[in-house]
Formats: structure tokens, C-alpha cells, sequence
């Protein structure tokens, strides 16, 4: 085996056969943090021609001149081939360590442990806790503070029809998707010069619920980095009230690889109870991802596993409504390379005393 160094398009061919692939570990996303001031690497393990692991990674300098390396979604690598993850991290430590780098930073789209709607561990499913062991042999942590979510929420499509999704819904997301189509809600995909309503509902949406927002740039960068190979949509509902058109909710899909994500999303707080236009904007994404043969329609993030005390857990129940499963992630990690990282974590606790 070799660590390497790979061209953008050999780390994308082998990206979009990966079984752990993600939008994260995209070169589009590179060109996002490039345009942030992050420098941009693509690192492999090969035999001969053949690639085994592979990752997209962004590096920056963040504290005292020294440089946080992140791998967004990845690395892209089989976390149960203890053999073969051992030699890619030592490699990606001394690379990223000889390049002024004092923390490694990783968030896999790797699936932990199966689970079922309730959050509950199925019985006889997969379980790859082996996994988190070889990680914490190899020196890594769990992150304190991540914007990765550890938990989602996945519907699997699996060759179903759009009616066939529709008849497994709980009875009350039935009818309050029936009832958008009887209140006269029109679906449909925004164009990037209409991107400002997306943000006007978005922003609004962050003010009331406490959460930041994207800025208006991020989004077009977005839609110019992946809109023309169809791998984001933006998606509005709209009615007439009193002969004009009215945007009452909006969201932002990643179409990516074999699944539909649900990334943003935000409602007209003045329609919510009476249009409850979300209902019309998921089951039009959900008619798209089956009719476009994608395998799963993945709700993105919950708030931790099911609690029907915490405040989100109105959330999950949205999601849960239309079917499907919790996904547990195997988590964010980081991986101190040097004594810089000790020195910024007391900078940290001292700051947040």
C-alpha cells in the first residue's frame, strides 16, 4: 500500500462508487471553502492502480499560524479494515502535521448502529461500535462542538411508487398532505435569480427560531457549483391569497449519489397552521426521488435519539410521519497532532469561564 497524493477527477471517480460517499466529500464543496481562504487536498491508499481509501481535505490556518485540517464527510474509507484505516490516518497525521497542521478534524458518513423508527437498536442488525475502538486506538477524540449531525432520519425508497410511499405515512401526514393539494398549494423549483425568496423565508425563519442562517452568497454559490449537474434544488410553495402569489415555505435538497437530502428549510410563520405547506414541499421531493429511482430520502438531522421531552423532538415527529428510520452516525472526531492543540483547548475552557 501507498499514500498519495490524487488529481481531482481520480478522487471524483472514485468518490461516486464509494459506498460511504457524501455531498460533503465533493470537489464542488472544495470550491466552496477555496473560496474561504481553505487550501485543498485529495489524499489516497492505492495497491498498484487500484484505489482503496480516499478523501477530499481543507486545510487553514486558525491558531498562532497553525493549521486546522478537516476531511468534510470522509474520509471515504471501509472503518472496519483496521489494517487499512490505521495506514491511512498515520499518513494523513504526518502529512497534515509536516504542513503546519495542529488538530485533524473528521465527520464519516458512516452508519454506527442500525436503528429503527423509534430510535431503538435493531435486533440482529449491523453494528460497527469495532469501528469507534480503532478510531480511539488511533489517538482521535470526540468533538466538543460540530455542526454535523450524529443522528438522522432516513426513509428507504427501494423500487416503491410515489403511492406506495404515500400509503406507509402515519394517517395524520396523509391528510395534511391531501389537504395541501385541496388548499391549492403549487410546488415547484426555484430558479437561481428567484434564490432571494428562498433567503427572505430562511432568514425570517432563523429570526423566530433562534438559528443562523446562510447568507444570501452561500446559497448561489451553491446553485452555481451544483445546480448544473441537478444536484441541488431549491423549492418553494406557493398559493393565491386575493389574486397574488404568496411563497408560504421553501427548501434546499441535495440530490446527490442514490439519496435525496433535505438540508434547509423555513415557513412564512403567518401560514404555517393554515397551509402547513412543508407537508406539500416534502411529498413533492419524495414523488421525485421515486420516480428518479433514488434509494433513500434522507430527512437529514434530529436533535440526538427520539425524546419526547427535548424541545426538537417536534422535529423527528415531522419526519417520522412520512416513515422511515433513525440513522446513527459514527460521529465527529478530532485528532491532536501536536502541543498546539493542548495550548488552544485551555485558551478555549479559559474563554468559555
Amino acid at each position: 500500500m501507498i499514500f498519495t497524493t490524487i488529481t481531482e477527477p481520480e478522487f471524483r471517480k472514485f468518490a461516486d462508487q464509494s459506498p460511504y460517499k457524501s455531498f460533503m466529500q465533493t470537489p464542488e464543496i472544495a470550491k466552496l471553502r477555496e473560496k474561504s481562504g481553505w487550501t485543498v487536498y485529495y489524499f489516497a491508499v492505492k495497491e498498484g492502480d487500484q484505489i482503496l481509501a480516499a478523501t477530499m481535505a481543507v486545510a487553514k490556518p486558525t491558531f498562532l499560524g497553525k493549521s486546522t485540517f478537516y476531511t468534510p464527510g470522509g474520509p471515504l474509507v471501509d472503518y472496519e479494515n483496521t489494517a487499512l484505516l490505521n495506514f491511512f490516518v498515520k499518513n494523513l497525521k504526518k502529512y497534515a502535521k509536516s504542513h503546519n497542521g495542529y488538530i485533524l478534524q473528521i465527520d464519516p458518513y458512516y452508519e454506527l448502529i442500525e436503528r429503527d423508527r423509534e430510535g431503538d437498536i435493531v435486533e440482529g442488525g449491523f453494528n460497527r461500535t469495532r469501528a469507534l475502538k480503532s478510531l480511539e486506538s488511533l489517538g482521535f477524540r470526540p468533538m466538543p462542538h460540530t455542526s454535523q449531525p450524529k443522528y438522522l432520519f432516513v426513509m428507504d425508497i427501494n423500487g416503491r411508487t410515489p403511492n406506495e410511499l404515500f400509503a406507509s405515512f402515519k394517517q395524520n401526514t396523509r391528510n395534511l398532505v391531501s389537504r395541501t393539494t385541496r388548499n391549492g398549494i403549487k410546488v415547484r423549483e426555484l430558479t437561481r435569480k428567484e434564490l432571494d425568496i428562498f433567503k427572505q423565508i430562511t432568514e425570517a425563519t432563523s429570526e423566530r427560531r433562534h438559528f443562523n442562517d446562510r447568507s444570501l452568497e452561500y446559497y448561489q454559490q451553491m446553485y452555481d457549483l451544483f445546480h448544473k449537474k441537478g444536484e441541488v434544488k431549491f423549492i418553494v410553495a406557493e398559493v393565491d391569497i386575493d389574486g397574488k402569489t404568496t411563497p408560504l415555505s421553501a427548501a434546499m435538497f441535495m440530490t446527490y449519489g442514490d439519496e435525496v437530502i433535505y438540508l434547509f428549510s423555513g415557513s412564512d410563520a403567518k401560514y404555517m397552521k393554515e397551509y402547513n405547506a412543508q407537508y406539500a414541499i416534502q411529498w413533492y421531493m419524495i414523488k421525485y426521488a421515486a420516480e428518479h429511482g433514488y434509494k433513500k430520502y434522507n430527512f437529514y438531522g434530529i436533535q440526538g435519539l427520539p425524546d419526547p421531552k427535548a424541545k426538537d423532538y417536534g422535529i423527528y415527529r415531522f419526519k417520522k410521519g412520512f416513515g422511515g428510520q433513525v440513522v446513527e452516525l459514527i460521529g465527529s472526531f478530532e485528532l491532536p497532532l501536536n502541543f498546539f492543540y493542548y495550548l488552544h483547548s485551555i485558551l478555549a475552557k479559559l474563554r468559555h469561564h
